[in-house]
């Protein structure tokens, strides 16, 4: 048995090559009973036939597979387009039985106190929503109020809380938001149990609040891109969220002036504001505020400027004045408007924010540094650029005057601030590289 096999392996050599093409079954049987010479031209045979078939296989296959694709592109699209079809062309109203169940009928606790308007966190649609009831400030057709919202809720910007949907019931529209943990901005300067304490202690963290909220009021006035002239309307300290862990800043209230017929866009609106605002430089003439009987407006004191005073008009300038206000309580910490009670005359005397910045940028003589560091806010310790926060407090200033003509544009103030940050960011960096070479040893010596 061992001859032969011998033999056959040394009378055809080449029947090693052919074993790797054959079962393992059958090769021991094939190796000693037979020899592979006379079967070599057919296994040459088979195995170019085997070789060419492959390659058509292959080609039917692939012209199958790019048929295949070709058709389910074709029918992804369809179906994308019947999407599209199927969608309601007012997706963002919702119905006023879904606000009264997950409000559990307006009965369940309020969010905040700090809003002058009632708000309630709760659930809505799988998702975690804010909803804040508003009135109606004037008449607003239907047609009118979805075209809005549809144009509202296509904005998206990192500094601005995002608008959902809205609900109408009566004279009173709900608002939907969604909901973003974090502080109010009044809050988190002023603690009112640990005034000596605020989570902003450092210079760099109040300077991204700044550069976030001059980039968010910037994208609602420049940056949107829509066929719409948008005013805010309800800048102020405690509508700014402030999150963790970086300590952004995220404006809230974003279209309620739009939705709630807070502002009318026709140009005979702004004109009349015009010439009231002309007629408020004369004091001989008496200014009556414009559609007094028709528009009701509410605005918080310290954050309204002098022009919607009188007539009652938001207008971009008047939010540019009101993101002034809020940039002096970044710097310093206190509120717009404070009373204190004097003394000597025996009764309370109103300090206003805007009258000690102007005071400390604008004051004759030596010592304005001196100034600015006795007002800027001692809990950050003087441990700040002052030039930084001098440029800071005179821009706020130019924002806060009382000729809306004379204040800056947001896309002016959003770049100087932007220059400010990266100015604060360097000034950071360097104080650390600086503290990182000082040792400090405690024993004795």
């Amino acid at each position: 048995m061992c001859k032969t096999k011998m033999a056959v392996n040394a009378s055809d050599p080449n029947s090693v090559r052919t074993r790797p093409t054959q079962s393992p079954r059958t090769r021991p049987i094939q190796s000693s009973r037979t020899t592979s010479a006379p079967r070599q031209p057919t296994s040459t045979a088979s195995s170019s036939s085997s070789s060419a078939a492959p390659s058509t296989s292959n080609t039917r296959t692939s012209s199958s597979y790019y048929t295949t694709t070709s058709s389910s592109t074709l029918s992804s699209r369809a179906s994308l387009s019947s999407l599209r079809d199927s969608i309601s062309q007012s997706p963002n109203i919702y119905d006023i039985s879904e606000i009264r169940a997950a409000t559990n009928n307006f009965l369940a606790k309020r969010h905040s106190s700090s809003s002058s308007a009632a708000c309630w966190r709760c659930t809505l649609r799988n998702t975690e929503t804010i909803i804040f009831q508003r009135k109606f400030r004037r008449k607003i057709e239907m047609s009118e109020l979805i075209e809005r919202l549809s144009i509202l809720c296509r904005s998206h910007h990192t500094s601005v809380i995002k608008l959902l949907g809205v609900s109408i019931s009566g004279d009173y529209i709900y608002l939907v938001y969604e909901f973003i943990n974090g502080a109010n901005l009044s809050d988190c300067l002023r603690n009112t149990k640990n005034p000596n304490f605020t989570v902003l202690a450092a210079w760099t963290s109040r300077m991204q609040i700044a550069a976030d909220l001059a980039h968010g009021l910037d994208y609602i006035h420049n940056k949107t891109g829509l066929n719409l002239t948008l005013v805010h309307n309800h800048i102020k300290s405690s509508g700014i969220m402030i999150t963790e862990p970086q300590l952004n800043a995220k404006i809230c209230h974003f279209g309620t002036a739009q939705l709630c017929g807070e502002v009318n866009e026709s140009e005979n609106t702004k004109n009349k504001g015009k010439s009231e605002i002309t007629e408020l430089e004369d004091d001989d003439k008496e200014v009556k505020r414009s559609d007094s009987g028709n528009v009701q407006f509410e605005g918080v004191r310290g954050y309204m400027s002098p022009e919607f005073q009188v007539t009652g008009i938001a207008t971009q300038k008047s939010d540019v004045y009101a993101f002034g206000v809020v940039i002096l309580e970044l710097l310093s910490g206190e509120e717009p408007l404070k009373f204190k009670y004097d003394k000597s005359r025996g009764e309370f005397v109103r300090t206003a924010l805007i009258e000690t910045a102007s005071a400390v940028v604008n004051g004759a003589g030596e010592g304005r540094q001196g100034r600015l560091r006795r007002w800027m806010d001692r809990r950050l310790k003087d441990s700040y650029p002052v030039d930084v926060a001098e440029k800071l407090t005179r821009l706020a200033v130019e924002c806060v005057l009382v000729d809306p003509n004379r204040r800056p544009d947001m896309g002016r103030v959003a770049g100087k601030i932007s220059k400010l940050y990266l100015a604060s960011k360097d000034w950071s960096d360097q104080l650390n590289r600086v503290s990182d070479q000082i040792s400090v040893s405690l024993a004795p010596r």
